[in-house]
């Protein structure tokens, strides 16, 4: 095992997977430069301007060759650069990528992983600072993918481009820094499968992406206030694990859900929504969700800080929870 920052865990397990398959390959904006992250460094010495190629300033061009060259047996990852700029192919991502399997019978395989960093980015304001994950888990066809730890990032990468289904990737670009383990061969972790972050028996609390280490401060202080939380790291949310949730949501009958997300129309509504319908009526004593305001994320720091779900405020609704 070695401790290495999130960034470079990501790196590590591209790397790891473009040497396993000649396959793989990436295309994005700076991709042979290292990419904006440095999330691609030393690749294009290693594989050369075949397989790692960067392209013009075209989003929808880079999405459009990405599925090309995945439907005549290629297992491309298509690097966005930063969420925000998805926007510029939504059509290829939406109408094509997502339903062109269902569309062809099942003759078309659009094994791409479509690698979106994504969350506030310290100072970078409203088009460079969001969460719009619910989107995707809206669009039949789509896996998303939101992990928080440089293991888990790893793990689901390798899945991610082993897989055979487009993998939407929202990398966690606040949380490159963040270390952690991982192994020197970096196994795949399945979709689907949520984390156990703490065990407890007072109240659930669901996470993902960037509410991880905000669910975790907030955990730590609330145990030395005698409230003990089952934490939960989603790590994807299409498919997401509904059983674990319920489950420990039927044991607490307390819910909280976490992210970094505009709270109204947040996939937090989802899975309140879910876990209600499969528990049934009056099975849970408290629900509340913590996310941010219908407002455009701020340039100013300390506006951004007002805005961004932290530990106080999971801490503050858990309490009001207690209460109930």
């Amino acid at each position: 095992m070695a401790e290495v920052t999130l960034i470079e865990a990501v790196r590590l397990a591209a790397l790891q997977e473009m040497r396993r398959d000649p396959r793989v390959w990436v295309l994005g904006e700076d991709v042979a430069r290292g990419g904006l992250f440095g999330q691609y460094g030393g690749f294009l010495d290693e594989f050369g301007a075949q397989r790692v190629v960067s392209t013009p300033i075209s989003e929808s061009t880079i999405m459009g060759a990405g599925l090309g060259a995945a439907l005549v047996g290629t297992r491309p990852i298509i690097e966005m650069r930063i969420f925000d700029f998805v926007m510029c192919a939504m059509d290829e991502l939406v109408n094509q990528i997502a339903k062109i399997r269902y569309m062809f019978g099942g003759q078309a395989k659009p094994a791409v992983v479509v690698r979106m960093p994504h969350g506030i980015w310290r100072n970078s304001a409203a088009q460079h600072s969001q969460m719009l994950e619910s989107w995707f888990t809206h669009i039949p066809g789509v896996v998303v993918a939101v992990p928080a730890t440089p293991g888990d990032a790893a793990g689901l990468l390798v899945h991610a481009i082993r897989s055979d289904d487009p993998v939407l990737f929202f990398d966690p670009k606040n949380l490159f820094p963040r270390k952690g383990e991982i192994a020197d061969t970096i196994a795949p972790i399945p979709f689907g499968e949520a984390r156990r972050m703490h065990e407890g028996d007072d109240v659930t609390i669901v996470t993902w992406s960037a509410g991880v280490p905000v669910v975790e401060d907030a955990v730590a202080t609330l145990a030395a206030r005698g409230i003990a939380a089952d934490a939960l790291d989603l790590r994807t949310l299409w498919p997401w694990d509904e059983a674990t949730v319920a489950a420990s949501a039927a044991s607490t009958r307390r819910l909280l859900v976490v992210h970094e997300a505009v709270t109204t129309g947040g996939f937090g509504a989802e899975i309140v929504a879910r876990v209600t319908e499969r528990l049934g009526p009056g099975a849970l004593r408290g629900v509340a969700r913590v996310g941010q305001p219908r407002v455009p994320v701020p340039f100013s720091p300390p506006l951004e800080d007002a805005l961004k779900p932290d530990a106080t405020k999971v801490i503050t609704a858990v309490e009001a929870l207690m209460r109930a």
